[in-house]
């Protein structure tokens, strides 16, 4: 099958492209151009230069696919630059969702993300919009929710080894956020982080599935870990045993309301809310359904985070 990925360049999207190559289909990516990127040519897949403002470009990636898979999102949003989540989560998705629609391609995967909601912060209530989109639509849709998700970044942005950069390699002791002034709960949110290798295979293997059609997946990894585990794991994996000191959220949304707007400054307001949330799930039953094992997180599967 030929398979046009919007976000097929990106850490997800990388494996994406090499698990469907594995599996025999042949990928269509298109990557928005930019100055001193040159795309590689292979017999494998095929790289087509497009803005997704470019409709016609669009169209014609879709044109030559019997599937589409929809794996745009951001963590914070620039709208200075144009970059919100409200364009590339939400508005951009739906109009590929009908371009797809229009052109007869009927199979399409999207990536969302566990936990959204109409209800939440601006990256969640997007997600969610596209998520309604395709479900109320003409499309054969199966809707992905991951957790977070972890592996070798291949020189892009990936979870563990900016947690790496930004708080273990830091001076500073790690931060255990947490709600109200006493620190009774410090760092015991969950997360659900899961192996990018396996979301990859689930998003092959479901493409082919008739029964994954109409379905929404959340993808957790095998074990819901506390924050201060997962800081101490990763600690672990470089040879560090990182300090940890209890925060206070609510300061912290305080900060990020004025700095945020700035790219260095690490966490959003939004992102604080999010993390306090928690990220957790029961995925066994897709993994039994594939026939995978999960991949746990622990320091011999972090030794990426040593190179």
């Amino acid at each position: 099958m030929k398979i046009a990925i919007f976000g097929g360049t990106g850490f997800l999207g990388s494996y994406l492209v090499d698990a469907l190559i594995a599996h025999g289909h042949s990928p269509i990516l298109m990557a928005r151009p930019a100055p001193g990127r040159q795309f590689s040519e292979s017999p494998h897949y095929r790289m087509v230069s497009g803005d997704l403002s470019d409709k016609d470009t669009i169209h014609q990636v879709i044109s030559e696919a019997n599937a589409v898979i929809y794996n745009i999102g951001i963590l914070r949003e620039f709208p200075r630059h144009g970059i919100t989540f409200q364009s590339l989560q939400y508005e951009k998705a739906r109009d590929i969702m009908d371009i797809a629609a229009a052109l007869g391609v009927r199979r399409f995967l999207l990536t969302s993300a566990n936990g959204v909601k109409p209800d939440g912060t601006r990256y969640q209530r997007t997600k969610y919009l596209a998520e309604q989109h395709l479900q109320t639509g003409k499309l054969d849709g199966t809707i992905f929710r991951p957790s977070v998700i972890f592996g070798d970044p291949r020189g892009r942005m990936e979870f563990a080894t900016q947690l790496l950069d930004e708080i273990i390699r830091s001076p500073a002791p790690a931060p255990l956020f947490h709600q109200g002034l006493l620190p009774i709960r410090a760092g015991a949110f969950r997360l659900s982080p899961i192996h990018v290798k396996d979301v990859a295979e689930i998003y092959v293997k479901a493409l082919t599935d008739p029964a994954a059609i109409g379905k929404i997946q959340s993808l957790c990894g095998p074990d819901p870990l506390a924050w201060r585990t997962i800081i101490k794991t990763i600690g672990q994996a470089v040879g560090r045993n990182k300090k940890t000191l209890p925060v206070p959220v609510f300061p912290m949304k305080l900060a990020a309301g004025v700095l945020e707007r700035f790219p260095s400054f690490p966490l959003t307001r939004d992102q604080l809310t999010m993390l306090l949330e928690g990220n957790t799930g029961d995925s066994s039953a897709v993994f039994k359904a594939y026939g995978i094992a999960p991949t746990p997180f622990n320091e011999e599967t972090l030794s990426y985070l040593r190179g």
